[in-house]
């Protein structure tokens, strides 16, 4: 029996919906039991790793600044996001079961692009901070304050729940009546609405929306805020004091590009050229996998502030440690 065959579908007047979906995963792939080492390997550096950062963030109070805040936040949906995936990814992988209830589907579907759409917008809000950090230093803690960036970040949150709930919900008016064989290892957005029999020309309006609004927009902003910050560093007369001021913005960069550089030559390399099952897999789970995962890293160690925030929290546990002893 096909796996076709095997989901149950309830059917009425106006539509067919499955009772659930088969993940069919990779095919005839050799030494894949690595990849899934892999996995676990990265959901448990990338749990620790975040739990840490927003450990510090929390305990440190020289961080509660609204700089520090967006990074806690980048943390906490790095942290969320991958919780969404990787779990289900092993379940799915290592246990082969391959059957996903239809709801389960949908609701997979709109976390996992909730938390990567969350921090496409939180990196541009970091971008935002960094320009108004070197371009207005003297006005700095004026126009950055920590309700501004709590209202932007709930703002974010505002327009991601409401434009996701659309997409998804627009996926359940579908009619499933061909294959419910979904080719991936998760339920992704496009996989899932391309084996509907009925018109998806909607469905693939609001994909092209979401990747213009979630995508496009937050690197262009993050681009033309580089550009007027360098503008603004190639004004500063001495170069010790541009190479300063440009290393505070390094770290951002690097996690700039660990998110869009992967997520734009995927769709970029799907759009114009064939890519095999197997390695568009691997590339879709990989470019939520990887950020989540270097982010904290690269917030931990390449940041000065952190590091001394984490010298003093280290230096006020020894001395408390002693007092208790005394």
């Amino acid at each position: 029996m096909t796996p076709e065959e095997k989901a149950v579908t309830n059917v009425n007047d106006t539509f067919v919906r499955p009772a659930k979906f088969y993940l069919s995963g990779f095919s005839n792939t050799p030494h894949i039991k690595y990849y899934y080492v892999f996995l676990c390997f990265a959901y448990i550096i990338t749990v620790l790793g975040n739990s840490f950062l927003l450990s510090i963030i929390y305990l440190a109070k020289t961080l509660h600044t609204p700089k520090y805040m967006i990074v806690f936040h980048l943390a906490f949906t790095d942290l969320c996001g991958s919780t969404a995936l990787i779990p289900k990814l092993l379940d799915t992988l290592v246990f082969n079961r391959r059957y996903i209830i239809y709801e389960a589907c949908l609701s997979h579907m709109f976390f996992i692009l909730f938390f990567g759409t969350i921090q496409s917008w939180t990196l541009a809000t970091l971008a935002y901070d960094r320009l108004v950090a070197i371009c207005f230093p003297l006005r700095y803690h004026s126009i950055v304050t920590n309700q501004v960036i709590a209202a932007m970040l709930l703002f974010v949150w505002a327009i991601s729940l409401s434009v996701l709930a659309f997409m998804v919900g627009a996926v359940d008016r579908l009619s499933f009546c061909n294959s419910l064989v979904v080719k991936n290892i998760y339920c992704d957005h496009s996989p899932v609405y391309r084996l509907a029999c009925n018109d998806t020309s909607l469905n693939n309006i609001l994909a092209y929306v979401a990747f213009v609004i979630f995508i496009c927009i937050p690197l262009v902003i993050i681009v033309l805020t580089y550009v007027c910050i360098s503008i603004a560093l190639s004004r500063i007369a001495i170069g010790e004091e541009r190479l300063k001021a440009f290393k505070t913005c390094t770290s951002h960069l690097i996690l700039v590009a660990i998110f869009f550089l992967p997520f734009l030559s995927t769709n970029i390399a799907a759009v114009t050229s064939y890519i095999h099952p197997n390695a568009r897999i691997i590339n879709s789970s990989l470019t939520h996998i990887i950020p989540a995962l270097l982010n904290p890293i690269i917030y931990s160690l390449k940041t000065e502030e952190v590091l001394i925030s984490l010298k003093n929290l280290c230096k006020r546990n020894r001395i408390n440690n002693t007092i208790k002893k005394w």
